[in-house]
């Protein structure tokens, strides 16, 4: 077991550099020298403009994308991409990855039937965690049957039922209206309060990063992109999430990350100007 002052995951000098459209041309640098981390139990969000490299960060630290350079611990042990994927994270990503030709509880289930468990087994388990979700009594239902809030729903289940110590999410809820996704953000928080899995969680919504999290990093605009601030969120736990919003701590933190980020999102906003 490692250390407890050891960070669940490092990212340590990460720079990623991709090779030009036809093989011509200097290689496009979409992070260079990019340091971040995330404590055992933490929620940190990471912000920035579009386009910046924040999936980049997030893929290196999932194990799917190998860094030029730099180095990916978690919880004390070194991650090399070409040996296979974080095992020790879960990953929910922006578009649904739910298979559509299976029932609510079978994909729930899908994960623990690849590592072997017994069907009947996966399946109580598979039950319970769709009543954590609340969608007790829609595991016959297939997606296509089931609302966008829902089908994140069983996404969130799909994950959390591998039990994974680290989380990875990348904008889980930006296709949501914006009811739903408060619902769902405060789902989230009250799952994670429960066993306080680490949490590295992407959006374009500074107001969610700060309502989510403990820390929120931003990133500049890219290419090159780089971790240029690092803000604690000192706001007292449980939150409502359409509550805390409204708050005199909450909107003071806001000003201050934001005038962190204007000038990177506005670099960004010129950038695709000229393109």
């Amino acid at each position: 077991m490692a250390p407890i002052d050891v960070p669940a995951l490092s990212l340590a000098d990460i720079t990623c550099r991709f090779a030009a459209r036809g093989g011509a041309g200097e290689p496009y640098t979409a992070v260079a020298n990019a340091t971040l981390s995330v404590a055992k139990g933490e929620f940190v969000s990471v912000v920035g403009p579009t386009g910046c490299g924040k999936s980049t960060l997030l893929n290196v630290a999932a194990g799917l994308l190998a860094p030029s350079s730099g180095t990916v611990d978690v919880f004390g042990e070194r991650l090399i991409a070409a040996e296979g994927v974080n095992r020790r994270a879960g990953y929910m990503f922006q578009a649904d990855a739910l298979m559509p030709w299976r029932t609510g509880i079978d994909n729930v289930i899908a994960g623990l039937e690849f590592r072997g468990v017994l069907r009947s087994e996966a399946i109580a388990q598979g039950e319970v965690w769709l009543r954590r979700v609340g969608l007790a009594g829609f595991g016959d239902r297939y997606p296509h049957q089931m609302s966008g809030g829902m089908r994140k729903r069983l996404a969130l289940a799909q994950t959390l039922i591998l039990s994974p110590d680290i989380l990875l999410m990348d904008e889980p809820f930006s296709a949501l209206d914006v009811q739903t996704r408060q619902l769902m953000e405060n789902e989230l928080l009250a799952l994670w309060a429960e066993d306080r899995k680490s949490v590295l969680f992407i959006t374009h919504d500074l107001e969610e990063a700060i309502a989510l999290s403990d820390r929120v990093v931003v990133l500049s605009a890219g290419p090159a992109t780089r971790p240029i601030g690092d803000f604690k969120v000192d706001l007292p736990r449980p939150r409502d999430v359409s509550e805390i919003r409204m708050t005199p701590a909450f909107l003071a933190l806001h000003r201050e990350i934001w005038a962190a980020m204007k000038e990177e999102v506005l670099k960004a906003y010129a950038a695709q100007k000229v393109a």
